[in-house]
């Protein structure tokens, strides 16, 4: 099964913050199964939004992961630029609407702000689009969404990375099922990666694994990863590469 995320930020674009929700997310999804083909960030831009998710769309991955842009702010557009791309409006979530308001009674009660009232930047955040399934955000004010599409599950969350990680575990993965993807990470005690490079192709044409190498430089060791199905046919490939003389040390 195929899987692309989409981040969303100008502060990305700018160099500003490193985009660490996309590595998370992908690890996340390999876990289960997902093949992540592609990672694509755009700024806050409407348009830009639209176009990356219809794009992705296109390719008809299983999922479609979006980290960022949902605020009260101007440039918080996603919601929006989703909701083009799937070709609906974006509608009242009276749910999500009060779920809002209580966060911000619950700031308000704790001191961290002064006005706990309602006003359009806060009401803005309980748009979706119409027909999604909101996802709740147990960190923070902007409630996440779901949406199938076409045989695509598009979820829509957040950008602060301790409010995308919550609501993925807790919203997005319990909706992809329990299929999991063995890793087995290993260094290979071979100095050039070219003496190494005919080894994985033949593993590849027999076994239904993939291979994943990082040389660490020459004289050194180089770095794998066999992702497969089952323990067993990562233990196969392993040991079609030891027969063809390569030596593993776990990592």
């Amino acid at each position: 099964m195929l899987a692309e995320i989409i981040t969303i930020g100008d502060e990305i674009l700018t160099g500003n913050i490193v985009d660490s929700n996309s590595a998370f997310i992908a690890g996340r999804l390999t876990e289960r199964g997902y093949w992540v083909r592609r990672i694509t960030t755009v700024g806050d831009d409407v348009g830009e939004v639209e176009k990356a998710v219809r794009e992705a769309l296109q390719r008809k991955p299983g999922v479609i992961v979006t980290s960022g842009g949902l605020g009260p702010t101007h440039d918080d557009v996603t919601m929006l630029g989703v909701a083009r791309a799937l070709g609906v409006e974006l509608k009242l979530c009276e749910e999500c609407l009060e779920r809002i308001k209580e966060f911000y009674r619950l700031l308000h009660s704790k001191g961290l702000i002064d006005d706990p009232e309602l006003n359009e930047a806060r009401r803005k955040m309980a748009y979706l689009p119409e027909g999604a399934t909101p996802l709740e955000n147990r960190e923070g004010a902007a409630p996440g969404a779901f949406i199938e599409h076409d045989g695509t599950k598009v979820f829509v969350l957040p950008g602060m990375p301790r409010e995308m990680k919550s609501m993925l575990v807790r919203e997005v993965l319990p909706r992809l099922g329990t299929k999991t993807f063995v890793q087995r990470k290993l260094l290979a005690e071979m100095t050039d990666e070219s003496k190494l490079a005919p080894i994985l192709r033949a593993t590849l044409e027999r076994f239904r694994v993939r291979i994943h190498s990082s040389p660490k430089g020459f004289g050194k060791y180089i770095g794998i990863i066999i992702f497969g199905e089952s323990e067993e046919e990562v233990e196969r490939a392993r040991a079609f590469m030891e027969s063809m003389g390569v030596r593993f040390t776990e990592r």
